[in-house]
C-alpha cells in the first residue's frame, strides 16, 4: 500500500475531520481558563485529538458488522476489506494509549480521568446502547461535553466550577439536534442495518419539531455562556448574539407546514455545525480582545 493510501486509511479510521473539531473544543477550553496563548495547550489538545482518533478507530472495530449493511458506511476501511479488524484494534489501542499519556502530561490526573471517561462513555456505553434504543444520542452526547473541560482543567480551571459545567452543557446539548438531522437523512439505512431509529417512532413532521426545540435550547444555552463569565469581550458577546438570532431564523424554516421546496436535513445539519464553529472561534478569541 502506498504512503498516500495508508495515510488516507488512517485518517478514515480516526475520523480525522470530526476529531480535529473535537480538539478545537479542547483548545477553546484551555484558552478560556488560561486567559492567554502559550505552548501548554499543545499536549492536551493533541492528546485529545489522538485519543478521539483511537476511540473512533475502536468504533470502526465495534460497528464493522453493521457498517457493511449501510450504503453510507459500506466503504469504510473494514467493510471494504482495506484493513483487518485485528490491525484496526492495534491501531486504536496505540492511539488511545498515546493520547491518554499526552493528556496526563499536558494536564494532570483529572484531565487524564476525563479523557478516559470520554473513551469509556463512547465505546463502552454509547456504542452498545445505540443498538438498543433510538434515544442513545441523549446520554451519548456527554462524550462531546468532556474535551472542552479537559482543556479547561489543563489551563488551570476548576473542573467543578460553574463555568466548566456551563461549557460542558453547551457542547452536550447541541449534539442532539445534530444527530437527529442525520437520522432524518439516513434513518432508513440505520433501520435496515438493525439500529433502532427515531424515524420508527415519529414521523418527519414531529422529528422536525423536536429538532427545532433542541436547536432552540442550544441557542439559549449559547446565550448563557456570557452570563456565566465565559466571555467578557463585548464584541464576542455580540457575535454570539448574532449567531443565535441567525440560527433560530434559519431553523424556523423547519416549522413550515407547506413548502414547494423538498425538506433537506443536510442543509440544517451543516448550518448547526457552522453555528457551533462560530461559538468555538468566539470563545477562543475572547481572551485576546477583552
Amino acid at each position: 500500500m502506498k504512503v498516500k493510501e495508508r495515510l488516507k486509511l488512517f485518517a478514515e479510521l480516526g475520523k480525522v475531520k470530526i476529531t480535529f473539531a473535537v480538539s478545537l473544543t479542547t483548545l477553546a477550553g484551555y484558552l478560556m481558563a488560561r486567559g492567554h496563548f502559550d505552548t501548554g495547550l499543545i499536549l492536551p489538545a493533541f492528546g485529545i485529538f489522538l485519543l478521539a482518533c483511537g476511540s473512533s478507530a475502536l468504533n470502526h472495530f465495534q460497528d464493522a458488522d453493521r457498517d457493511g449493511l449501510m450504503k453510507r458506511t459500506r466503504n469504510r476501511p473494514i467493510p471494504s476489506g482495506r484493513v483487518s479488524k485485528k490491525a484496526t484494534l492495534i491501531f486504536a489501542l496505540f492511539l488511545v494509549l498515546t493520547g491518554s499519556g499526552l493528556i496526563w502530561l499536558g494536564s494532570d490526573f483529572v484531565g487524564f480521568q476525563l479523557g478516559l471517561l470520554a473513551l469509556i462513555w463512547y465505546n463502552g456505553i454509547y456504542t452498545p446502547m445505540k443498538r438498543k434504543t433510538a434515544f442513545a444520542v441523549i446520554p451519548g452526547s456527554v462524550i462531546g461535553a468532556i474535551p472542552p473541560v479537559v482543556g479547561w482543567v489543563a489551563g488551570g480551571g476548576d473542573v467543578f466550577s460553574l463555568q466548566a459545567l456551563m461549557l460542558a452543557f453547551f457542547f452536550f446539548i447541541w449534539q442532539v439536534p445534530h444527530f437527529w438531522l442525520l437520522m432524518l437523512k439516513y434513518g432508513e439505512e440505520y433501520v435496515q442495518a438493525g439500529y433502532p431509529s427515531i424515524t420508527q417512532l415519529y414521523d418527519e413532521k414531529h422529528i422536525r419539531y423536536l429538532t427545532f426545540l433542541w436547536t432552540f435550547a442550544t441557542a439559549v444555552t449559547a446565550l448563557m455562556l456570557p452570563l456565566f463569565g465565559l466571555t467578557r469581550s463585548v464584541w464576542v458577546t455580540l457575535s454570539i448574539l448574532v449567531a443565535v438570532i441567525w440560527l433560530i431564523f434559519v431553523f424556523s424554516g423547519m416549522l413550515k407546514k407547506e413548502s414547494t421546496v423538498p425538506f433537506n436535513p443536510f442543509y440544517y445539519f451543516m448550518r448547526i455545525n457552522y453555528f457551533v464553529l462560530v461559538i468555538i472561534i468566539s470563545l477562543s478569541v475572547d481572551p485576546f480582545i477583552r
